[in-house]
């Protein structure tokens, strides 16, 4: 018989039971109090299971863990947890991003349990590296990590690890916000020589976006085109699309889906009874490639590799999963580094969408489009007055356009020096949209030369399974 003996319930209140050695006192008492029907022999098992498997629970944002005891002596733990912040003002998960007053990263760090990336991690990466940080580092776009300290413990001892992002392919282009984490993952291909996997999760489209197989299918040939055309080493590199490539993975997504339950998939992901299966399937697709076992033609079988996994702090719920099952299937956790979201047009409070054309600029654009996009769409900090401007200066930490040049303006002084000018109502608005619009045409221009080199042989010499050079 499996039939659950109610006395054996428990529910364990993380709000209350915040670090890992408070529940496993909490486990402890109530073993204690368990019915004869569960010798001490067995007790003693089943306490040291239950507490591996909450050790790998790291999850800041956990609210309730729910421990059932069958009478055959099995047992099933179940996690509920909560998507959203702690005052409701925001909502960051994999398929929305929205805020009241800009997204709170430090609130996120907190909520999802990641470490902050300072500047002692900082120097030490230039130091274990021999490169100066990225300016994306330097200037806290990439602001939050899991593990990158073991990252660069294994570098610094001559042991390889491999990096992995993704694309899910929903328009014929990429837009800015989904360039910056491409070119962030080539430059730490470039600093580490480190081997590449993408993947492209033409199915999660298909699940969540309704798109008809061919739709998804065309997106997937053009995202190739411009993920190509970045400048990625095609011997360290392969792109593979789910549809094509699950085969291959299978036996690690399914690992992965035994060890995570309904109740848990809907506490992570938000997922509800009138969702489709496979959307309930969908997280271990997207966790399998963080372990080198789903590429054992890739990876020659090795299985000492580990990831790391550059993305946006929205994506992280995946891989919260992806740690928590990783020790108990015999695998090493995946590291994360965060990157903010590359805003809107429009402001802060939402990330660029693909969705939505004047919320985005595409790498298809031509200059008169960017130019015009940015004059009519991206909010201003400025005043509303030519005197207002100059008496009072712009709100640079709101002004689309100057966070855009965050990200864009390579000269460190430069940069400064126009927020420090606009800040103090020296610079007009006009002025800063036009500095922008020329930085942007110059690399949709270098970008769109570089995809025009990119054929289908390049393409199936990228997503062809062979061993990669590392």
């Amino acid at each position: 018989s499996e039939a659950v003996i109610s006395e054996a319930d428990i529910n364990l209140d993380c709000s209350t039971l915040k670090s890992t050695e408070q529940r496993h006192n909490a486990v402890r008492d109530w073993m204690q109090g368990l019915g004869e029907e569960f010798p001490a022999s067995q007790r003693s098992t089943l306490r040291k299971h239950i507490n591996q498997q909450l050790e790998g629970l790291e999850s800041a944002n956990l609210s309730s863990i729910t421990i059932k005891v069958f009478s055959n002596g099995k047992w099933e733990l179940s996690v509920v947890s909560s998507m959203e912040s702690e005052d409701g003002e925001q909502t960051v998960t994999p398929w929305a991003v929205e805020s009241t007053d800009g997204i709170d990263y430090d609130k996120l760090v907190r909520q999802f349990g990641s470490s902050s990336i300072d500047e002692a991690l900082l120097q030490r990466f230039e130091k274990v590296t021999g490169h100066v940080p990225h300016p994306w580092l330097r200037r806290g776009y990439f602001f939050s990590h899991r593990d990158l300290n073991l990252i660069l413990d294994r570098h610094e001892k001559g042991e390889k690890f491999y990096l992995y992002t993704g694309r899910g392919p929903s328009s014929d282009s990429l837009h800015f916000g989904h360039l910056v984490p491409f070119l962030f993952t080539k430059w730490l291909q470039d600093v580490f020589d480190a081997p590449l996997v993408v993947q492209c999760t033409d199915d999660e489209k298909y699940l969540w976006k309704g798109m008809t197989p061919e739709e998804s299918q065309r997106y997937l040939y053009e995202n190739v085109k411009d993920i190509i055309a970045i400048g990625f080493d095609i011997s360290k590199t392969f792109i593979f699309s789910d549809l094509a490539y699950l085969g291959h993975m299978y036996p690690t997504v399914l690992q992965i889906q035994r060890s995570v339950n309904a109740s848990q998939a809907k506490g992570i992901f938000g997922f509800v009874d009138s969702d489709n299966i496979g959307k309930f399937s969908f997280p271990a697709i997207q966790a399998a490639p963080s372990f080198p076992s789903s590429f054992p033609v890739i990876f020659n079988n090795r299985k000492d590799l580990l990831c790391l996994i550059p993305c946006a702090i929205d994506q992280d719920p995946y891989f919260r999963m992806t740690r928590d099952v990783a020790p108990r299937l015999g695998f090493m956790k995946p590291a994360l580094i965060h990157s903010k979201f590359f805003p809107a047009l429009q402001g802060n409070k939402t990330k660029m969408s693909a969705s939505d054309q004047n919320s985005a600029i595409f790498l298809t654009d031509t200059p008169e489009m960017i130019e015009a996009k940015i004059k009519k769409h991206a909010f201003s900090g400025g005043q509303v007055t030519l005197q207002e401007q100059r008496e009072l200066g712009a709100d640079i930490d709101v002004d689309v356009s100057y966070q855009y040049l965050r990200f864009f303006m390579e000269d460190d002084a430069r940069l400064e020096q126009i927020g420090a000018d606009y800040k103090a109502g020296k610079m007009l608005t006009g002025e800063v949209k036009k500095i922008l619009s020329d930085i942007l045409i110059e690399k949709v221009k270098a970008h769109q030369i570089a995809r025009s080199y990119v054929t289908d042989d390049v393409i199936k010499a990228f997503m062809s399974v062979r061993p990669l050079n590392y």
